[in-house]
């Protein structure tokens, strides 16, 4: 019988990818309702950085002393958060969240290919290539090689969110690269921080925000987006990291895709198509295939495997 704590945890688990798998939802209804894409990103992260600030200095978390760390953070920052929030908001101003969703669940399979490229010790197998393979093809579908899909997706939409998933998985490979020896809600803390200082002076130079009204369903986007969708998202994310170790929690890449999608459909009634489906089906198959246990001799590279699906909410 499954005991308290594991139900628990299997809760937390549910509710992350929800959490997560809903921000496309709520990005999509703050450009709805105007905001511009720098003025809702630079909001959602001071929302984000005001809660994970406040439980680390609760917490006393030791933080960096060498000063080198603090620049690999702030290239984090932006590899992991100012390019991709960005160009998702950006995009989702184009596309239906749902679209936006399905394609971002691809980030662990883009992983595979760049860390085999980058770290030394990341093997590449068949297994794998065959994950990528079948995850690119969902990608394909997605963006338009399926007809009744590509009548409603924006092409430079598409392209900003292709580039922000690639951003997300550069992302996975540089920490994994060059930031050992920190707790984890350290990298969160500073990537935010590092992320709102950039993103809060594009918005005041290119958004001009205080010449904007900002609509109720706008203010309660950047609430759910700041408060749920990274600070207690975050929190949960860390607590579940410490009982349930990084590759368990890397499957939460599933749920981001499905959440999205079925958000999307059911709250802004987006349509949802075959192609849609059978490109989300792809992706997640890919996914499971990336990070299966059971893979055969590493064809490049050697080494332990890395699980591929751990990075920041969209």
């Amino acid at each position: 019988m499954t005991n308290p704590a594991s139900r628990l945890d299997w809760l937390l688990f549910i509710l992350l990818g929800f959490l997560w798998g809903s921000s496309y939802l709520f990005i999509k209804i703050g450009v709805d309702a105007g905001l511009p894409p720098f003025t809702l990103v630079a909001l959602r992260l001071l929302l984000g950085f005001g809660l994970l600030a406040a439980v680390v200095a609760l917490s006393r978390v030791a933080l960096p002393r060498q000063p080198r760390m603090y620049g690999h953070l702030f290239v984090m920052a932006l590899i992991n958060i100012v390019v991709p929030f960005s160009l998702i908001t950006w995009a989702e101003q184009r596309v239906d969240s749902t679209i936006a969703a399905t394609l971002n669940g691809a980030v662990p399979i883009l992983v595979i290919p760049i860390a085999a490229l980058a770290l030394r010790d990341e093997p590449l197998r068949a297994g794998r290539i065959a994950g990528v393979i079948l995850g690119f093809i969902g990608v394909a579908v997605v963006v338009g090689f399926d007809p009744s899909t590509a009548a409603r997706t924006d092409p430079a939409g598409a392209l900003a969110l292709i580039g922000s998933t690639t951003a997300y998985a550069v992302g996975v490979v540089y920490t994994r690269r060059n930031v050992h020896g920190l707790r984890p809600m350290i990298p969160a803390l500073f990537q935010v921080g590092f992320a709102l200082v950039v993103v809060s002076a594009l918005a005041l130079v290119l958004d001009r925000p205080w010449e904007r009204l900002i609509e109720p369903q706008a203010i309660f986007a950047i609430v759910w987006l700041g408060f749920l969708g990274a600070g207690v998202a975050y929190l949960i994310f860390f607590n579940l990291l410490a009982r349930r170790g990084a590759a368990s929690i890397s499957a939460v890449a599933y749920l981001l895709p499905v959440f999205g999608v079925i958000l999307g459909a059911a709250v802004l009634h987006e349509p949802v198509d075959i192609g849609l489906l059978a490109g989300m089906a792809l992706i997640i198959g890919g996914i499971a295939l990336v990070n299966t246990r059971f893979q055969p001799r590493p064809m490049t590279g050697r080494g332990q495997r890395v699980a591929a699906g751990d990075r920041p909410i969209a």
